[in-house]
């Protein structure tokens, strides 16, 4: 390993390091501009200027690779001026409306022309200006601010997987700009405008709606998918204004999924903020003990075998806790978490976790999907995918063939090929044979059909034919729900799912049926059932519902959620829930004592206590075991999962932001203005 000096101090570094590594190292900092940690290295600014002995001019530290015995300076007077005068030239034509420009307050070229630049500027001629470019409803673009970075493109290329930003013309002509100047389509396309130091690529939806300097931060998880994206939620008085990612190179690195991060204004529209009763088929405001003694009326004399309940994909553990409680205080245990139907084995966890963790599927060697689209299904697992490819690793897909930014061995949608790959048979077999570390990623489109179980079961042999090995468990169960996990973890899972549910509650073997934020099931079924729907917004489970009770949505409470590989995190409290909305385990708590079955707990750390718990934040190793049922696989095609992205939820669906997306991805927005793009 190399040994350098840097300020008179000495400093090992590991081979391959920059010397600005080796200065990070030790605590000096260096300004940059184009340089990331998670993107190669461009050296386009050259704001990382450093003086290095026997060097006859300042290196760029982001590219010099640290050598033994080099003697380096970063704050001589040759350094200073070269920064100065690089300082210089990137402000030319850098326009001077910091005041009007959203990136103030969090601009790099503001913090660092401050601290490393001259205070003047020589440059007295007319300063150039670059028209704005289209990149879609979500990226801002001032492209006269661009200072050529390069880091939206080589995010887009490198971490993205889409070629549609790049560098047009040359010289001062030199234009960042989306090819054909269409959208940038992609799901992860709000990263840029974290990347960008200069404020070119801004928020569109946040323009001109609050600086920085007046939100207040809370740190919280995100819940529109599996993965548990750590977020910082934005908040000006009882308003979520943004959303942003939050480090965490365990889960999400730094990125975010543009559903995770543009769905905020979601949040406020088509909430529930007073409870409603249904009197001569109408839903009526109600208030919290009319709403209560109506639901206590209606479950008086009805036995326990009558009640059910399910529970829906953005339910915190703690209200689910509550939910079983209550409903075994009624005498019923028939709650169910599995709105999709997947037949997952609850009894073996193993079987339902994404075991080699979400840093860990960067080191297979061969990967395996199984009726999943990573892209649409968790958008962060596919940027890790996509190293693996990069690194060197196959990837084999039996399912839709799509576009998932890397290349794939296409096998077909039919299920029943995994029957031969779990005999050994086909060049898939031999793949999974020869890696080192091989895994299989199992979605929730493979399982969710009638031959659910028997293809967890083929799956499972495949893996355990395969791909555990050592202290390597390559079978991995991608989740699209954030409540999942900790759903199966509580045990909420009933003979028949979600479907036998409702086929008794037509059939009038059911009397009573609670909704806990479950918008995603089809709730026809429920007509003639009373039902009680416990939930953040005005969906699609309140259109047959009796009583409605206001809950809080995920930015509103404090809550503990599992994601896919089985990693407890916990939401914040940003802000308080709109109206008469309340927690959603409160309003259980407090209907338990109307119904007569008083749950056991007045605060939350108590409720907590009973919650089945790792250490916050690691992820668990569970015993290899045995889950699915064994059976022959009918031949049929996977089906995906998730067929509308940016539409998986109440909260998206409300989102106004999402919906013109969706619009101008299917090209509304040209065909409202009569232009063809």
């Amino acid at each position: 390993m190399p040994t350098l000096t840097i300020n008179g101090q000495e400093v090992e570094v590991e081979g391959g390091s920059t010397v600005m590594q080796a200065a990070e190292k030790l605590g000096f900092e260096i300004p940059r501009f184009c340089y990331h940690e998670r993107l190669s290295i461009a050296g386009n600014c050259r704001m990382c200027l450093v003086e290095m002995e026997r060097s006859p001019k300042p290196i760029a530290s982001c590219q010099m690779p640290a050598g033994d015995g080099m003697v380096i300076h970063t704050n001589s007077e040759i350094v200073k001026k070269a920064r100065e005068g690089v300082m210089e030239f990137l402000l030319i034509n850098h326009p001077l409306d910091c005041p009007v420009c959203d990136q103030g307050g969090e601009c790099d070229l503001q913090d660092q022309s401050m601290g490393y630049g001259a205070g003047d500027s020589r440059y007295h001629e007319v300063k150039r200006v670059v028209k704005k470019k289209n990149m879609g409803p979500l990226i801002e673009t001032e492209m006269t601010r661009c200072i050529h970075c390069m880091r939206c493109v080589r995010f887009a290329t490198e971490v993205a997987g889409v070629d549609e930003l790049g560098a047009l013309y040359r010289g001062e002509n030199s234009q960042i700009t989306t090819y054909m100047d269409k959208m940038l389509d992609s799901e992860l396309s709000g990263n840029v405008f974290d990347l960008c130091p200069v404020g070119a690529l801004t928020n569109k939806p946040f323009s001109y709606t609050a600086r920085s300097w007046e939100l207040s931060d809370h740190d919280s998880i995100d819940v529109m998918d599996a993965i548990g994206t750590n977020i910082t939620v934005n908040t000006r008085g009882a308003a979520v204004m943004r959303i942003l990612p939050r480090e965490n190179d365990a889960v999400n690195e730094e990125w975010m999924s543009d559903k995770s991060r543009f769905a905020y204004d979601g949040l406020a529209k088509r909430r529930l903020d007073t409870p409603y009763v249904r009197k001569s088929r109408k839903l009526n405001q109600a208030g919290w003990d009319d709403a209560f003694g109506a639901i206590a009326k209606k479950l008086k004399g009805i036995k326990g075998t009558e009640i059910a309940a399910i529970v829906g994909d953005q339910a915190g553990m703690e209200e689910m806790q509550a939910m079983k409680d209550l409903m075994a205080g009624l005498g019923s245990d028939r709650v169910e978490c599995r709105q999709d139907g997947a037949a997952i084995d609850g009894s073996n966890r193993v079987g339902y976790l994404f075991n080699s963790g979400l840093q860990g599927i960067e080191n297979a060697d061969y990967i395996l999907l199984v009726g999943t689209n990573p892209r649409v299904d968790a958008s962060l697992l596919n940027t890790r995918l996509r190293k693996a490819v990069a690194s060197g690793a196959k990837v084999a897909n039996i399912g839709p063939a799509t576009d998932l930014t890397y290349a794939v061995d296409e096998l077909g949608a039919d299920a029943s090929l995994l029957t031969g790959i779990a005999g050994g048979k086909g060049n898939v077999a031999k793949a999974l044979k020869a890696a080192e570390r091989p895994a299989i990623i199992v979605g929730q489109a493979a399982i969710g059909g009638a031959d659910g179980a028997k293809i967890l079961k083929a799956a499972r042999d495949i893996a355990d034919k395969y791909c555990v090995k050592g202290d390597w468990n390559g079978f991995n169960m991608l989740h699209t729900a954030a409540s999942r996990v900790a759903g199966l973890d509580l045990g909420l899972t009933t003979d028949g799912g979600v479907d036998a549910i409702m086929a008794d509650a037509e059939a009038g073997k059911l009397k009573a049926v609670f909704l806990l934020g479950a918008d995603e099931v089809d709730t026809a079924a429920l007509k003639k059932t009373f039902t009680v729907y416990l939930g953040s917004h005005g969906d699609a489970g309140v259109k047959n519902a009796d009583v409605i009770l206001p809950g809080a949505a995920y930015t509103e409470k404090s809550a503990t959620y599992i994601n896919t590989e089985g990693r407890a995190q916990r939401t914040t409290l940003a802000v308080n829930p709109p109206g008469e909305a309340r927690e959603d385990w409160t309003i259980l708590r407090a209907l338990s004592d109307v119904l007569g079955c008083t749950l056991p707990y007045d605060r939350i750390t108590d409720l907590r206590a009973k919650l089945p718990l790792g250490e916050l934040g690691d992820k668990p190793s569970e015993a290899w075991g045995d889950f699915g049922t064994k059976g022959k696989i009918a031949k049929a095609d996977i089906t995906a999962a998730i067929t509308d992205y940016y539409m998986t939820n109440p909260i998206t669906r409300a989102s106004s932001i999402l919906r013109d997306v969706e619009d101008a991805l299917n090209g509304a927005d040209e065909k409202a203005t009569g232009t063809n793009g």
